[in-house]
């Protein structure tokens, strides 16, 4: 679970906007109960951590007093900056650092703690054309200009830039550090591998140092961030996509936001966040458009991932006993079931993904008996053909299981080879710096210096995705599991045994072939 670090002392407190009540004090009359903005954060974030650590301005304590965790008073933005290296330097669990006035959904909570990158920040921007290197196109026109494009006029004075190819913020603005051609904006929660906070501390603390550089405008979490990207830790990003967020300064804010949050569907939005987005195309679009609502069915019926696992193993070996019987009805009947195996495969993923259940027996069940229901299909294929007359087919099914067999241990291998390496480091810039210059052209360069030789071609083949149909040809070339099923449902259904391993081993050949490029051009990369 992450440590919490709530910030009471940013842009929009009642000093900077002369409102009578902190924003985090604010009430929620339109929620039942009516609880005040920072009780209603409180209650979402106990079960992450039950005692957070609060940092906020002595006039602005007693909003927060009364509450759990620990309170940390503070007197200006310096003493904000060391409070925050105090209460990250020693952590050991991740960190999710949000503003105290933040109206948020529990499910945007939930994605940002799930994060799989070292460092990850809340962004929002304008769908931009982009130049040949993946950044936006923006205007070269000075910030206070800029913004008022990137369409949230409320957070005006975060100005970041981000690279979109890279899915990472590249530079961050203050009242001291320029940004140049900002083209997002930072809402707010920050989440961090506990690897970096140390990183997190001791930027911290050299920005409180600094502190007489900043503006009224300048937004801790915003200073953080710059301080992450200017030590060379890579901060992703993340935008608001289906879910809310919003910063409240003043009651009619807080109106406002809670009237708009009620326009989201929440649950719509966890059930379509319970989906794999990398999914192949047959999964994609013939098997998740509707697996969704039989896994949110199932979820609330209370079933487990597995007791799903479970049906699709029993629909998987059903497929089997009626493609060994070799007659026409049993390949159509066996077709028909082994679609319905990888649907509930799908299924099992979705409900986990859902209702939150989580368990390594499920992921090993799922990961074992995906092999164990591919490789049973293939024996009733063979015995029906033995059965039909068609022939004996073994020594094709053997080889489209040797096929399969070695593209798992390519997928595998590499994946744990990769997980060993290191990552490169990014460049990095002294915080007493104004411009970013220096950092973009430190960037500049790394770029140019991976654009040669094999790292050249990858990095061709990879723009080469942004085409829709590069893109989808990409994903079914590699013969993923969903059109493995597909294939073997369709073919089988319509002729027989021999032709639908010769179909396996060809596109098997061509997966394998291709997978032992990439696993070696990256190897060599």
């Amino acid at each position: 679970m992450p440590r919490v670090v709530l910030l009471g002392s940013s842009p929009g407190t009642s000093t900077a906007f002369g409102q009578p009540t902190p924003p985090a004090a604010l009430t929620l009359p339109a929620l039942p109960g009516s609880p005040t903005v920072i009780g209603k954060l409180h209650g979402q974030i106990a079960s992450l951590d039950p005692a957070p650590v609060t940092i906020v301005r002595s006039g602005e304590a007693a909003a927060h007093r009364g509450l759990p965790g620990r309170l940390v008073e503070t007197a200006n933005l310096a003493d904000d900056l060391r409070a925050v290296a105090d209460a990250v330097e020693d952590a050991t669990e991740n960190l999710l650092i949000l503003p105290a006035n933040s109206l948020i959904h529990d499910e945007l909570i939930y994605q940002i703690t799930k994060s799989k990158r070292g460092a990850l920040a809340l962004i929002t921007k304008e769908p931009r054309e982009e130049d040949e290197n993946g950044d936006f196109i923006v205007p070269d026109v000075p910030i206070d200009e800029a913004l008022p494009e990137i369409g949230d006029r409320s957070l005006e004075g975060l100005p970041v830039r981000v690279r979109a190819s890279k899915s990472r913020v590249i530079s961050v603005g203050s009242a001291f550090h320029a940004v140049t051609r900002p083209n997002s904006v930072l809402l707010g929660p920050l989440h961090l591998h506990h690897k970096h906070a140390a990183t997190l501390a001791e930027a911290a603390r050299e920005l409180a140092d600094m502190a007489h550089l900043f503006g009224p405008e300048d937004d801790l979490v915003q200073l953080l961030v710059l301080g992450l990207v200017r030590r060379g830790v890579s901060v992703g990003i993340r935008g608001r996509r289906d879910l809310f967020f919003r910063r409240l300064n003043t009651p009619e804010e807080a109106v406002q936001a809670v009237a708009e949050m009620a326009g989201f569907d929440e649950d719509r939005a966890r059930l379509n966040n319970a989906v794999k987005g990398a999914d192949g195309f047959f999964t994609t679009y013939f098997v998740s458009t509707y697996s969704r609502f039989i896994a949110r069915w199932a979820a609330r019926r209370g079933l487990t991932p597995n007791q799903v696992t479970l049906i699709s193993i029993a629909l998987g070996v059903a497929s089997a006993a009626c493609f060994a019987t070799g007659a026409r009805p049993g390949m159509i009947a066996g077709a028909i079931l082994i679609y319905f195996a990888f649907v509930f495969d799908c299924v099992d993923g979705q409900v986990a993904r859902y209702a939150r259940k989580f368990g390594v027996l499920g992921a090993w069940l799922d990961a074992t008996f995906d092999r164990f229901k591919e490789y049973v299909v293939f024996a009733g294929l063979a015995i029906g053909a033995a059965v039909s007359g068609v022939g004996d087919v073994w020594t094709l099914a053997l080889t489209a299981i040797a096929l399969q067999s070695v593209k798992h241990l390519l997928d595998f291998s590499f994946g744990a080879a990769n997980r060993r390496r290191p990552p490169a480091p990014l460049p990095s810039m002294p915080l007493s710096v104004s411009p970013d210059t220096e950092l973009r052209a430190a960037l500049e360069q790394r770029k140019i210096a991976r654009s040669g030789g094999i790292r050249g071609l990858l990095k061709m083949w990879s723009k080469a995705g942004r085409n829709r149909a590069v893109y989808w040809a990409r994903k079914m070339v590699v013969f993923p599991i969903g059109e493995r099923f597909a294939a073997i449902a369709l073919v089988s259904a319509f002729f027989d045994a021999r032709i639908t391993f010769i179909t396996l081993i060809i596109w098997g050949g061509v997966a394998t072939a291709y997978t032992l490029t990439g696993r070696l051009m990256r190897s060599l990369a």
